[in-house]
């Protein structure tokens, strides 16, 4: 499923991709074509002044021009008295024809050739255009001028050619036609589609790798999600299974034996074993709602105050149990020295006091279950100055059993279980993995989510939480909490 959709997300990056460098080129490539068309008219054009300043004309005798006018069939019919004197204006081909490939011809008024670079007359009909044209000629003789002076041009070629008529006082002197070779658009046109092709391909072959590779890294955290989802949804379904077998058993039981006093042992059990699964479902919905990011009931919470609560709470299992519990408050050096005259705000944080109390109501009453009889529970409260600004930093230090070092970095994930029947452990150390197991859940009966809860209360609170345990001689749960900036 997760190799599909990446192989989807990769495609859909490369094809949105692949459009947008092709719409690139295209653009690129008429933008490119487009001017090299602008800059070869430009040329013509300067070309066609410059001739056209050079020309030089002369006047002559109407009679003898007479019947030469009645042959215009580009202008109207007048009396010629000026014309190109063609040897002053073109002394010879040479001259014309110029470095970067341009052409001149020159008509007379009646459209007849007079004068031209080409070795031979081209079969292009004589069509005025002032604003560019592209024509597809042929030369009408095959043998082309030995002059090497000259353009060799194919038999059949195209060319950009503009056509001017030249004007003196309104008499019609002739028509200048001046042509450039079209190759000099199409070869580097052709050139830039090759290069444009191979650089579009290239580019789409490194977009499709890096589109993979970050697809891919996109998926990991959806897969681990996934994954995570899968194994909290079977954890939840065995830590469920068990309470409702055990239920249905006690039921079972129950029903089939008449006797009042082994019905009423069974139903205390199933009363206790539904009490159980309503803390389950109470810690499952807890994370659930944290999962979806609900919004906290944040207000200025009196922490030492909070802590005393907690602790008078967890007194009475502490006495049962034989284990003492102190709660002391402190300031450290830096704290002290800038301690107010009004400590009523010194201990205030900005939270939510339900998830608070949960929090080291969880750290406490696992501190006071799992050590032993004669044990002590040490929980302190300090301000704490980090990075020049002030924390409040809770402390609680057990002297069970303790926790082994490989255990510890998986301590608040969720369900997470510390083999009890290892059988290469010895018996004290098989009793402190099977206590270190209970100790990871927040109920007597536990559920594996306490410490769990406490992670993503303290994460909630932007504070940190960590562990120091050794085995066999104790705990010491540490939170850190940002200060109330009126509190500092």
């Amino acid at each position: 499923m997760f190799q599909t959709t990446r192989q989807r997300l990769a495609l859909w990056y490369t094809g949105v991709t692949a459009v947008l460098l092709l719409l690139f080129a295209t653009g690129f490539y008429l933008y490119v074509r487009n001017t090299l068309v602008e800059r070869i008219d430009d040329t013509l054009n300067h070309v066609v002044e410059v001739v056209q300043r050079s020309l030089v004309v002369e006047s002559i005798s109407s009679e003898a021009t007479h019947s030469e006018a009645n042959t215009d069939f580009f202008a109207k019919p007048s009396v010629i008295d000026h014309r190109v004197n063609l040897e002053a204006s073109f002394p010879d081909h040479a001259a014309a024809v110029e470095d970067d490939h341009i052409d001149l011809e020159w008509f007379s008024p009646a459209g007849e050739l007079l004068w031209s670079t080409f070795s031979a007359p081209l079969d292009v009909p004589l069509d005025f255009n002032s604003s560019g044209k592209t024509v597809y000629a042929n030369l009408y003789a095959d043998d082309q001028s030995d002059d090497d002076n000259l353009l060799e041009l194919p038999v059949n070629f195209a060319l950009r050619q503009i056509t001017q008529r030249v004007q003196l006082n309104d008499q019609t002197l002739g028509y200048l036609r001046v042509s450039h070779p079209w190759f000099e658009v199409t070869k580097p046109s052709r050139q830039l589609i090759r290069d444009l092709s191979v650089g579009v391909v290239l580019v789409l072959g490194a977009v499709a790798a890096i589109g993979w590779l970050l697809s891919g890294l996109a998926i990991a955290p959806i897969r681990d999600s996934y994954q995570r989802l899968k194994q909290f949804t079977a954890d939840a379904s065995h830590e469920l299974r068990n309470p409702i077998a055990v239920i249905q058993t006690n039921v079972q039981v129950a029903l089939a034996d008449p006797d009042p006093s082994l019905q009423q042992d069974q139903l205390r059990v199933v009363e206790r074993l539904t009490r159980r699964l309503g803390r389950l479902v109470d810690d499952l919905l807890f994370l659930a709602r944290q999962d979806s990011i609900t919004p906290l009931q944040v207000s200025s919470v009196l922490l030492d105050k909070l802590l005393q609560d907690v602790v008078e709470e967890q007194q009475a299992i502490a006495d049962d149990k034989g284990v003492m519990v102190a709660f002391q408050i402190s300031e450290s050096a830096e704290a002290g020295s800038e301690k107010k005259q009004s400590s009523a705000f010194n201990f205030a944080v900005n939270g939510d006091a339900d998830q608070l109390t949960r929090l080291f109501t969880n750290l406490i009453s696992n501190a006071v279950q799992y050590t032993s009889k004669g044990g002590s529970v040490r929980v302190s409260l300090q301000r704490v100055k980090i990075a020049g600004g002030f924390l409040l930093q809770v402390q609680v230090q057990d002297t069970g059993i303790g926790i082994p070092t490989e255990a510890i970095p998986h301590l608040f994930d969720r369900f997470y279980r510390v083999d009890p029947a290892r059988s290469s452990l010895s018996g004290a150390q098989q009793s402190s993995s099977y206590q270190l197991a209970q100790s990871k859940r927040s109920d007597r009966a536990g559920s594996g989510l306490g410490l769990a809860i406490a992670k993503v209360i303290v994460d909630n609170h932007q504070g940190q939480i960590q562990v120091n345990s050794v085995l066999h001689q104790g705990t010491t749960f540490t939170v850190l909490l940002p200060c109330l900036k009126s509190a500092a």
